[in-house]
């Protein structure tokens, strides 16, 4: 590593890491996609690398309901490059989905799947944000 990576990464503080498995998304656009979840999902902002010449950013550390969850651009000239999100679906657990879910419509998300009571008692529906990526809200039926 060079002298300047070196003295950038002293200087990089130490960030708590909360729960026991972290997302870390890939998007177009982190710093972007960091501001929409603070609107959308009550986000905190950790920690962010600083953008580069191209306004992207290696890393930013975000707390959304709890837990980390991570995020940077792609750089495809180091091997990252842009993937479509697939396969997967970031699940949310609330007590409180019609607060979480009307914040994140109001903010811009798009609605896959309307909250209803699903086979196994709990209310739960899914979004896409503009990123791409696909989210899940499953909060406790109150009874």
């Amino acid at each position: 590593m060079s002298d300047a990576a070196d003295q950038t990464q002293s200087q990089q503080p130490r960030v708590p890491v909360r729960g026991g498995v972290v997302a870390y998304l890939t998007v177009d656009g982190a710093t972007k996609a960091a501001e929409f979840y603070k609107h959308a999902f009550g986000a905190e902002e950790a920690f962010m690398f600083p953008v580069d010449e191209k306004g992207r950013t290696m890393h930013i550390h975000l707390y959304i309901n709890g837990s980390s969850v991570m995020l940077g651009d792609a750089y495809p000239e180091y091997g990252h490059a842009l993937e479509k999100p697939q396969s997967f679906i970031m699940q949310l657990v609330v007590d409180d989905l019609d607060f979480w879910w009307k914040r994140a419509v109001d903010a811009g998300a798009e609605v896959v799947v309307e909250p209803q009571v699903m086979f196994w008692g709990d209310r739960w529906g899914q979004l896409r944000d503009p990123f791409g990526v696909a989210w899940a809200m499953n909060a406790p039926v109150n009874g």
